[in-house]
């Protein structure tokens, strides 16, 4: 077999295996904060995560797809983990990049929801206090 196809194989094998760990990582922990930011709304933190699992998929798979071209011939074994090396620690960093970029929108999202329960009265006014002090308002 051709060293090049060996390297598109190995780097196509790698790359799917680490983008599924990644995805199902992210959807399992990240549930937690889509259900605090739907305030218990479980079917909507369900959904919303599994969009987000789809997008990511699309994009990472996406850059694999794109990034598969080895640019130079490979011609023998240490060649082959050079290619490999360089493809796949470009892979591991956009990875890293979604996952960062992933925890950051949710934990916006989670801020802003706590910041609007902070802001909403636990209960309704129900009407003005009376005055504290007994002496009747002075009319002038």
């Amino acid at each position: 077999m051709d060293l090049n196809v060996a390297a598109y194989v190995i780097y196509l094998l790698i790359s799917v295996a680490l983008t599924i760990w990644v995805a199902r990582t992210l959807s399992r922990n990240g549930r937690i904060f889509l259900s605090d930011v739907t305030q218990g709304n479980e079917k909507l933190a369900d959904a919303v995560n599994h969009l987000l699992v789809v997008g990511f998929y699309l994009v990472n798979l996406g850059f694999v797809a794109l990034y598969l071209r080895v640019a130079e011939t490979v011609d023998d074994t240490r060649e082959l983990f050079d290619a490999l090396s360089v493809k796949l620690g470009v892979v591991l960093l956009v990875l890293g990049v979604l996952h960062l970029c992933n925890v950051f929108v949710l934990n916006r999202m989670r801020r802003r929801g706590a910041l609007e329960r902070e802001t909403v009265p636990p209960v309704d006014p129900q009407g003005w206090a009376g005055r504290l002090d007994k002496t009747p308002p002075t009319v002038s």
